[in-house]
């Protein structure tokens, strides 16, 4: 994917320890028509340059030094407060459900959690890095199938078929790409969401807001 003639390229700033993983990821992206700004090795220098930079996007690994633990997760949180519009993507070469809850906590747009997996392709790279930096949530199947077995409660109400629709919304897919994974027709994947939100309590308030916040009721 690319963006169209005349459009502003997206701003991406890549932070992780490991040198070769973090230029690797620089070239996929440069690959991909995405601008790298900037790349560091360790969170208190890229959150020292952030506000110079000014990213649409941080892609990020979760451990990093000095204790190679929750880092990455920390520096997150703090860019956001930093700048409030960036963006920003997470990487983990686990799944590790509480760091994901946290990042989801520091705000509802403009997330993402990946395992390092899923980013060995540059068409998915390049779709999760897009839909971060224009707002959409990003997250790692595997993560939202821990997250769902740890928050099962304000799903009680909710059909198994409503569970999988609320699973593939956590994801980020739109309705039409959750209609061809389970082979049913768009006009059923409204239903299923309207009903999603009517069991919720989600109030119409906007379509997008009550699709992230009925991934929030479920994830925390």
């Amino acid at each position: 994917m690319t963006d169209g003639p005349g459009a502003a390229r997206i701003r991406a700033v890549v932070v992780d320890d490991a040198v070769l993983l973090r230029e690797g990821l620089a070239r996929v992206l440069d690959e991909a028509d995405i601008d790298v700004v900037g790349q560091f090795g360790d969170p208190t220098s890229f959150l020292a340059a952030l506000p110079a930079l000014a990213p649409d996007v941080v892609v990020m690994d979760v451990r990093m030094p000095p204790t190679f633990t929750d880092e990455g997760v920390r520096a997150a949180v703090e860019a956001r407060r930093i700048a409030p519009g960036t963006g920003v993507l997470l990487l983990s070469q686990y799944v590790e459900a509480t760091y994901a809850e946290d990042v989801l906590a520091a705000g509802s747009t403009g997330i993402g959690y990946l395992l390092k997996d899923r980013v060995t392709r540059l068409d998915e790279i390049d779709d999760a890095v897009r839909r971060v930096a224009s707002g959409g949530t990003v997250l790692d199947p595997e993560v939202v199938t821990q997250l769902m077995s740890r928050r099962r409660d304000p799903l009680a109400a909710l059909t198994p078929r409503e569970r999988d629709v609320l699973g593939l919304m956590a994801e980020g897919r739109t309705n039409a790409a959750i209609a061809r994974a389970l082979v049913i027709g768009t006009g059923a994947v409204e239903k299923h969401v309207s009903s999603i939100f009517a069991k919720l309590a989600l109030e119409d308030t906007g379509e997008d807001h009550r699709r992230v916040l009925a991934v929030l009721a479920y994830l925390g």
